[in-house]
């Protein structure tokens, strides 16, 4: 269930709800949601008009609003989708008789690459945490996993000790939407785990029990702000000065499997991605790279 808010339309937290039961969206999806809906419905009470009384002439103005205010066109899309779900959620179940957002047009997109490094920037960043310490021991295992699997850093962290499968070399991830899918750790990883358990996650835990793969010094989950922290900070330590995101070594994953010849569909099983044209983003970045190798390595490049 999502967390009522004061004044809140028994309507919208309805929608919520049906976005957490029935459409198995991620705790951060709905909240998003949430956000969008509250900024727009706090825009329209300087006109007294209630989300129920919308009408497409509004939600242009809001985003023109919006615009004036330098938001950005990848926000404008994420706004207009949580409408379009939203008033399609009113319609279906009688509350309006009309969708206002349905003769709006999505805006147009550009494709973003995103942020990744070179196998180089990959070995020098893995290369930074003290293994000599617990703590660093477990920051290079958590970073040999991410660049091992691609996962997300959502999933990393809330890995358990029974999604290891050692022997079989597998780890049970669940995904957005509670999807499982099994990914394989690829030797190296695995045996950065071996060490991990042995040494690392015992000095750690010390007297404490839980069953979190990668526990804090505190016997705690980590959480997702706390590893993008240590993520940046190796990154300085290894002179690493690219934009990075949480998902950094997550498009290094799958940059650098399609440029040693893995299949598309291959890599999306392993992303997780729900539908190929997420994953195909990817191949704009291979090809970049490889024409970036032609360039430097061919006598007429």
């Amino acid at each position: 269930m999502t967390k009522s808010t004061i004044n809140q339309p028994r309507y919208l937290q309805a929608f919520l709800d049906s976005l957490w039961l029935e459409s198995g969206l991620s705790k951060n999806t709905v909240e998003a949601y949430q956000r969008d809906l509250l900024a727009f419905s706090a825009w329209l009470r300087q006109f007294d008009i209630d989300l129920i009384e919308v009408s497409r002439e509004h939600i242009q103005r809001y985003q023109n609003a919006r615009m004036r205010e330098g938001r950005k066109v990848r926000s404008d899309a994420r706004l207009l989708s949580s409408l379009r779900r939203f008033y399609r959620y009113l319609y279906r179940e009688d509350i309006r008789d009309s969708d206002p957002t349905a003769q709006i047009e999505s805006p147009r997109l550009g494709r973003t690459l995103p942020a990744s490094l070179t196998e180089i920037e990959v070995e020098d960043l893995l290369a930074q945490p003290d293994i000599k310490q617990a703590l660093g021991l477990r920051d290079r295992t958590m970073l040999e996993v991410l660049y091992a699997t691609g996962l997300r850093v959502s999933e990393l962290v809330t890995l358990k000790v029974e999604h290891l499968n050692v022997r079989q070399g597998l780890i049970r991830c669940i995904g957005k939407g509670n999807k499982e899918r099994l990914v394989p750790i690829g030797e190296i990883a695995l045996q950065w785990l071996d060490d991990y358990l042995i040494d690392a996650r015992p000095a750690l835990l010390k007297a404490m029990v839980t069953d979190d793969l990668f526990p804090t010094n505190r016997g705690k989950a980590m959480t997702r702000q706390a590893f993008w922290y240590l993520i940046k900070r190796y990154a300085k330590q290894a002179d690493i000065n690219k934009e990075l995101s949480p998902h950094t070594l997550r498009h290094a994953f799958a940059t650098h499997l399609l440029n040693h010849g893995a299949d598309l569909r291959v890599v999306q099983l392993l992303l997780g991605h729900a539908d190929l044209s997420t994953t195909q983003i990817y191949t704009h970045v291979a090809k970049q790279r490889l024409k970036t190798m032609h360039a430097a390595h061919h006598p007429r490049g």
